[in-house]
């Protein structure tokens, strides 16, 4: 889908610079995000004082690092492999927190849309193919956007369980493939500290 619409806000065109296109699963965790800032009071996240936990590992987390600034790498964002939409975001400074559930429907379709949607994944789609689909993905996040997050969500105020912050551990060197294995992931393997890859490298020869 095309990124140039001006009339996508900044965090919106973010997003999807980030996801590397516009659909309706990204908007639902920018609609999400926008949400938790706005009933919280938050700003971007510098470091850690914002904790976002996802239940899925769908396009809507990119709209939750992008906008929330909740991120893997910062120790911030943190993955539980629920498969539903539902995004918590804590306030750490004022321990406050907001759980938003998905509760509609949004990604149902019909046989001949299925099929669409696979002959343009598939790259097998002709230019009006590719058009009509993507027109199609655009009306839908556009409704999706101008609607009241209500209609979609369950939002619910909560007090959190604040998580710890990111920790840094000594890394180890793997006594069988020699990179480099954070303290708390190595295993013992015949008397030797091993990676997780290496400690599952078992075999009886065949």
């Amino acid at each position: 889908m095309k990124m140039d619409r001006t009339d996508y806000t900044e965090d919106f065109k973010n997003s999807i610079q980030l996801h590397g296109h516009a659909c309706i699963g990204l908007a639902v965790g920018y609609v999400a995000a926008m949400t938790a800032m706005e009933r919280l009071g938050l700003q971007r996240a510098q470091d850690e004082e914002l904790v976002a936990i996802a239940e899925c590992d769908a396009c809507g987390v990119d709209a939750i690092q992008a906008v929330l600034g909740c991120t893997l790498g910062k120790g911030n964002l943190i993955y539980r492999d629920h498969g539903k939409n539902v995004f918590t975001v804590i306030d750490r400074r004022k321990n406050d927190a907001i759980r938003i559930a998905l509760n509609i429907d949004l990604f149902a379709r019909t046989d001949e849309q299925q099929a669409l949607m696979k002959k343009v994944i598939n790259g097998r789609a002709n230019e009006t193919e590719r058009e009509s689909f993507w027109r199609a993905q655009e009306e839908k996040i556009d409704a999706f956007l101008a609607a009241p997050p209500e209609k979609a969500f369950s939002i619910t105020r909560i007090t959190p369980e604040v998580p710890g912050h990111a920790r840094l551990f000594t890394s180890l060197l793997c006594e069988s493939c020699g990179e480099q294995v954070m303290e708390p992931r190595v295993r013992l393997r015949d008397e030797k500290r091993v990676c997780i890859p290496c400690s599952e490298n078992y075999g009886r020869g065949w």
